[in-house]
């Protein structure tokens, strides 16, 4: 099932998400539909607080968006990261049609596990390990825009209460 997707400014995407305790029947449909979700709207990495659920669940493609060959579900993870330091455009489901140049960390080591509980540990670089610091993020109640400038944070702000505007018209 296709699930929405919470829009900043939303106060719930500014929650720090829990830990899953139990990797139950509820979490294995959320995590498919989350996926399904994920896809429908061309994206490569969605977060349980995107729709809505304080849960520490990400899932991720980056495959696509024209293929999808390398979902993977994580939960609970934890990252640690190293290397230099990257700058490159990012943008989000849950702020639409805006993306920004975010500097993050070149490598991430991952520990996780997977929908069985088996350890879904792996080291990602390049554009898989800033999807998953990005999803990871989420996972702290922080948005990519939210390591803008303070300067592109208040444009973006200006922009989005102007469209807000606009379309209450």
């Amino acid at each position: 099932m296709i699930l929405p997707v919470l829009q900043y400014p939303d106060p719930r995407l500014a929650r720090k998400a829990v830990p899953v305790e139990e990797i139950s029947p509820r979490i294995r449909e959320l995590a498919a539909d989350m996926a399904e979700t994920m896809y429908a709207r061309d994206g490569i990495g969605l977060a349980a607080p995107q729709v809505g659920e304080a849960l520490r669940l990400v899932v991720l493609d980056i495959s696509g968006p024209d293929r999808r060959e390398d979902l993977r579900v994580l939960i609970n993870p934890v990252l640690t990261l190293s290397g230099e330091e990257l700058t490159a455009d990012e943008g989000c489901l849950s702020v639409p049609e805006y993306s920004a140049k975010v500097t993050r960390r070149e490598f991430a080591a991952v520990r996780a596990v997977d929908l069985d509980g088996r350890p879904a540990d792996f080291d990602a670089s390049g554009r898989l390990a800033v999807c998953i610091q990005h999803e990871c993020d989420h996972l702290e109640g922080v948005l990519f825009i939210d390591r803008l400038s303070r300067l592109k944070r208040e444009m973006l702000d200006r922009r989005l209460k102007k469209k807000a505007t606009e379309h209450a018209r």
